[in-house]
């Protein structure tokens, strides 16, 4: 997707506008990913978190042994289906899930847990090739680091997207090499530019996950993350807020040496800034998060996700902000 053809809210091509009036992405102001996926398929599809059972290279020794500084024992894939049950039956038992509350037809297929490139490509193209193998599956959406994309696992990943939409989310979380230092990211800026490159020259959609709040970065600091990944060539992010978690490396630096977390207006207030800041055809996946109640420390009130969502709705209508207003290209 090209900021020159994103979807109006009646369906037609648009050019980016001008910064004098919002764009109606349905009824946000701003590029949603609910928008998006009933713009392209017609209807509302969710999503199934799935697990592989991978392990990562920041884990088992190649690059680290202790993993990211804010990533729990479960790698990021806090809400992702057991790696004991198959792909197969993972959907089937997230499919009953959504399915007990409201009618659904259409999926993606997320592999969500630890990263999701890293292992033998047979055995990828396997768990990989169960999921959109299910009719019901619209889109394979795959979790993983950006020095994990060698070049078999390119091949098989565009091969793939011949037969159906192929997602892959990288964890970027900053540009800044300090912060990466100290978030353990494990790999140089430029190895990020490459996999975009490398992806998108398969015509596969990136999408890439930053953090607001990091330890000791400035609101500035933030800013330059949104404004470098409006100049790649990337079709969505996910925004989230640092969260601590008990039994984390971060969670002992929060204890002996604590930072600042803000609160729910302070984080509204920066996020809506950030979107004002985004390209306007950058599908928005994630806006905040709610960590696992069982290990959250901080900020507590990142618990309460539709009231934090829905201040933030309002905060937006109430300032006259919507994505792409700051943006000047």
């Amino acid at each position: 997707m090209n900021p020159s053809d994103f979807k109006t809210s009646e369906g037609a091509a648009a050019a980016v506008p001008e910064n004098s009036a919002p764009i109606r992405w349905g009824e946000k102001r701003y590029h949603s990913l609910d928008f998006e996926l009933r713009d392209r398929f017609g209807e509302k599809v969710y999503k199934i978190t799935l697990n592989g059972g991978m392990t990562c290279p920041n884990r088992d020794g190649k690059i680290s042994t202790g993993g990211c500084i804010f990533c729990s024992a479960r790698g990021s894939g806090d809400f992702a289906g057991s790696a004991a049950h198959t792909i197969t039956e993972q959907l089937a038992e997230g499919k009953r899930d959504l399915l007990s509350k409201r009618p659904v037809h259409s999926y993606i297929a997320y592999f969500q847990a630890f990263t999701n490139t890293y292992g033998p490509v047979d055995y990828l193209e396997q768990i990989f090739t169960e999921a959109i193998e299910d009719p019901e599956v619209k889109v394979l959406s795959i979790a993983t680091r950006p020095d994990c994309l060698d070049s078999d696992v390119l091949d098989l990943l565009g091969r793939l997207n011949r037969r159906k939409p192929v997602w892959v989310e990288l964890g970027l979380q900053t540009i800044h090499p300090k912060t990466a230092r100290f978030i353990r990211r494990g790999y140089e800026l430029d190895v990020f530019d490459n996999a975009v490159r490398n992806l998108r020259a398969l015509g596969i959609e990136v999408i890439v996950h930053v953090i607001l709040y990091l330890p000791g970065e400035t609101e500035e600091m933030m800013f330059d993350t949104i404004d470098y990944l409006n100049h790649a060539d990337i079709q969505g992010i996910k925004l989230q807020l640092l969260h601590v978690l008990r039994d984390t490396d971060l969670a002992r630096v929060y204890e002996t040496e604590p930072f600042h977390t803000p609160d729910m207006e302070e984080y509204i207030r920066m996020t809506c800034r950030c979107i004002a800041r985004l390209r306007s055809d950058i599908v928005i996946h994630r806006l905040t998060g709610d960590g696992p109640k069982d290990l959250l420390i901080a900020p507590l009130w990142t618990g309460a996700k539709r009231t934090v969502l829905n201040r933030l709705h309002q905060h937006m209508k109430e300032n006259d902000i919507w994505q792409g207003k700051e943006y000047h290209g």
